[in-house]
């Protein structure tokens, strides 16, 4: 899967799930592209979210809304995911 591709699909499923103000998300693979084992196939993301719903949340219950919601797409595109909710 295409990096773009993978962007937006995760956009359009974090809208359709959450009350979100504003969702920016960025590829920072290139920081893991040395580590052992690193698989080209699998990119790490970088989520920056404005939602009062998930403000509202502690960061375990925000955390595993979006990992659930991404559930597929952790399994099989993404090696690793930062989230900051703001």
């Amino acid at each position: 899967m295409d990096i773009n591709d993978l962007i937006a699909i995760v956009k359009k499923k974090l809208k359709n799930k959450i009350i979100i103000e504003s969702i920016k998300i960025e590829d920072k693979s290139f920081l893991h592209s040395k580590h052992k084992g690193n698989d080209k196939k699998k990119f790490h993301l970088k989520i920056l979210i404005s939602s009062k719903e998930l403000s509202k949340m502690n960061r375990v219950q925000s955390n595993k809304k979006i990992f659930k919601i991404l559930d597929k797409e952790l399994k099989n595109n993404i090696h690793s995911i930062q989230i900051l909710i703001h």
